[in-house]
């Protein structure tokens, strides 16, 4: 069995049905999402349908990313949130207004069944953004940390390479997990790119909502697989560029 985590998709339903063909993806596979499943293309509906529907015939765990957060909120209020907006909701905004109730209470449900985090019994940590508590996950003073947090790959990244998790300068924060992977920082928003890992922190955001593609990375074997740009699925849309 793989375990396959999935980068953040921002409606690009198109992206991610190129990425399940080029994986082979089968039924003892484990997909993990790892949040922001809306804002920047037009399909944020169709996305959330197919996320839906893979979930009756695969083994899937959503994890829930910040941009999940503001759309659950719109569709509870209809309050529009000009931050939102501004980072890809009006894309999002636009599609459930073609959308019928049934299908946002269907979605809503989706956003509501979210997990902040998932802990593998490998050790293994995925979850949307980081933590901020030195003791770990278990100890986050607020839950947003675990869908907004940029500190956690910002410390993964300063850190000198040459240091080991026993050293007694390397980051406590980052003792606890075997591996930690994340999306919500793109690593590139103009060119397309690889997964990256610094210390044991990956991250597999590798810029759908802007220039680059999907990514799906097995935890065990590191062996990834990327969409085509996603922008090139949705021509004359601009996504978040």
């Amino acid at each position: 069995m793989r375990t396959l985590v999935v980068g953040d998709i921002h409606s690009g339903v198109r992206a991610l049905e190129q990425l399940i063909t080029k994986a082979k993806i089968t039924s003892s596979d484990h997909i993990i999402f790892l949040g922001d499943y809306v804002d920047a293309w037009s399909t944020a509906v169709e996305t959330v349908d197919f996320l839906i529907q893979l979930k009756s015939e695969y083994k899937c765990t959503f994890i829930r990313g910040n941009h999940d957060e503001l759309c659950r909120a719109w569709l509870v209020t209809q309050k529009e949130n000009p931050q939102w907006l501004a980072h890809g909701g009006t894309a999002t905004r636009n599609s459930y207004l073609n959308a019928d109730r049934d299908t946002w209470d269907l979605h809503l449900r989706f956003y509501e069944e979210l997990k902040n985090y998932y802990l593998a019994n490998d050790n293994r940590l995925y979850l949307h953004a980081g933590y901020t508590n030195l003791k770990g996950i278990d100890y986050e003073y607020f839950e947003q940390s675990f869908y907004w947090d940029r500190t956690l790959w910002e410390l993964a990244s300063a850190i000198n390479p040459e240091l080991k998790p026993t050293d007694p300068e390397f980051p406590k924060r980052l003792t606890h997990y075997k591996e930690v992977f994340i999306g919500h920082t793109p690593l590139s928003k103009n060119k397309f790119v690889e997964p990256q890992k610094k210390a044991n922190v990956w991250n597999v955001d590798t810029g759908a909502a802007f220039m680059g593609g999907l990514t799906m990375l097995d935890v065990e074997s590191k062996e990834y697989w990327q969409s085509d740009p996603v922008h090139t699925f949705y021509p004359g849309e601009r996504g978040r560029n």
